[in-house]
């Protein structure tokens, strides 16, 4: 086995645009990625790093955070349609599953237990952004305004916390989530004096891992905003990153710049990846 945090090239350089973003393993270790070959595409990686084209969006849509329901269904932030669309992965069938005109541009999303999702919504023109809720039923609810970029968000393992990063402003916020969904109780993870931040992912101990877009490295905090480590790529632009493999401790990173993935181990499994290994 490969020495943790240890990044290496898991698919060919260029395989995928620039707009590389949103991984999402399923559960039997697929990756997912947006924007291979073309941009409107989702991108499917085996874990030997071989690439296909697994579905292209509707028309005018283009894809940024994935996330998977329980049942297997994978949501995706549709960030020119002002879209969360749905993917049936047995029919490969797209649908959209919310519609929200008054959202800028769906970024990233988070999904909690319950198959709430949350979704970051940056205007990077005015460098503010929102936070957005949809419920299982696809109504959606602006939770806060008047915030820098949002982008990266993530729910935390035990289900009481979610993380925002605003990209421009590098802050990290988290909030206590109320049991309707709502959040609540702002407060100041940690703001680097440097580099900007895309998305982002909780292991099931609380560590938040962070992509470092344009400094090459992938940062991780302990859930009280300390700098535990930071994980040198090969890439300088990472947008994103997902947990998965066979124990859920394989951390795939997408590259912008290269326009491909990379990946290294780390010690304990992700938080998403176990939703799925608690239902295997």
């Amino acid at each position: 086995m490969s020495k943790n945090y240890v990044s290496s090239i898991l698919t060919d350089p260029d395989g995928f645009t620039q707009g590389i973003e949103g991984p999402a393993c399923d559960k039997d270790g697929v990756l997912y990625a947006v924007n291979y070959a073309r941009q409107g595409t989702i991108g499917s990686v085996s874990p030997q790093g071989i690439c296909d084209v697994f579905v292209d969006l509707p028309p005018n849509s283009i894809g940024n955070g994935i996330r998977f329901h329980s049942d297997g269904d994978m949501f995706i932030a549709d960030y020119t349609g002002h879209n969360i669309l749905r993917v049936d992965m047995g029919t490969k069938t797209v649908s959209v599953f919310s519609h929200e005109p008054l959202m800028n541009q769906p970024n990233d999303i988070a999904i909690a237990k319950n198959n709430t999702i949350y979704a970051s919504d940056p205007d990077w023109s005015n460098g503010s952004g929102q936070i957005w809720k949809i419920d299982t039923q696809g109504n959606s609810e602006c939770l806060e305004k008047n915030m820098g970029t949002t982008n990266g968000i993530e729910v935390s393992p035990d289900e009481t916390v979610l993380y925002v990063n605003e990209s421009l402003q590098r802050n990290v916020w988290a909030y206590d989530i109320l049991p309707d969904g709502g959040i609540e109780n702002k407060r100041l993870v940690i703001q680097f004096p440097d580099y900007n931040m895309d998305g982002m992912r909780c292991d099931i101990d609380g560590n938040i891992y962070i992509t470092r877009h344009g400094k090459g490295t992938i940062a991780k905090l302990s859930p009280s905003g300390e700098v535990l480590l930071e994980i040198e790529l090969i890439g300088r632009d990472p947008s994103n990153l997902a947990f998965g493999g066979p124990d859920g401790c394989t951390c795939y990173v997408t590259i912008q710049d290269c326009g491909n993935i990379e990946s290294f181990r780390v010690e304990r499994p992700g938080r998403s990846w176990t939703l799925y290994a608690d239902n295997i």
